[in-house]
């Protein structure tokens, strides 16, 4: 079992070094996810409520439809948290031991990839859907319009950039299973 990496991971206890860990094609997707979410987040808290002159409540841009931004605060607040916690665990990664601990570990990484891509792939036609139909006359001044457009943007490329998260946690996975079916190990031992 010389070279053996399992679950995309060297030996376990090996020294933790910044440099490789950034240029790790996850690492970089999961970084991007990260700062979309924190972009979407941005452009929806700060300039994706807004008022006519004459009002003193404030309305969501998308449609005065507050429920398009209750959804972009909440999906780009969590995904902000579940990007950092699965940075966290890509850091100390290498530190798991246990084949089957690193197993579920990506496990985990592919359903999580697979749910924040439809997440943001609603979100995106969410959004998106509500600009469309949103009525000139209630943003008289064209406050946030940029805001409202980045926002779109970003949940489409949210959408590509889990996806291929998704696909790079697919590849660690079935290489190492093809790892364990060449050494000799069966899937259940792996389990």
């Amino acid at each position: 079992m010389d070279g053996f990496q399992a679950y995309g991971a060297g030996k376990a206890g090996g020294t933790f070094d910044p440099l490789t860990f950034i240029r790790q094609p996850q690492t970089v997707m999961r970084i991007l996810c990260w700062l979309f979410s924190i972009v979407i987040l941005g452009c929806v808290t700060n300039e994706g409520y807004i008022n006519k002159p004459e009002e003193v409540e404030e309305y969501c841009i998308f449609n005065r439809n507050q429920n398009a931004c209750n959804y972009a605060v909440a999906m780009g607040t969590l995904c902000f948290l579940c990007s950092a916690a699965f940075l966290a665990l890509d850091v100390y990664f290498p530190q798991i031991s246990a084949v089957k601990d690193r197993k579920k570990a990506v496990m985990a990484d592919i359903g999580v990839s697979a749910l924040w891509s439809l997440v943001w792939f609603v979100g995106f036609c969410f959004l998106a859907n509500q600009w469309q139909v949103s009525k000139e006359e209630d943003n008289p001044l064209n406050e946030g319009a940029d805001a409202a457009r980045a926002a779109i943007v970003f949940s489409f490329l949210s959408v590509f950039t889990w996806v291929l998260h998704l696909n790079l946690c697919n590849i660690t996975f079935s290489l190492c299973l093809s790892h364990c079916a060449v050494d000799g190990a069966s899937e259940e031992s792996v389990i």
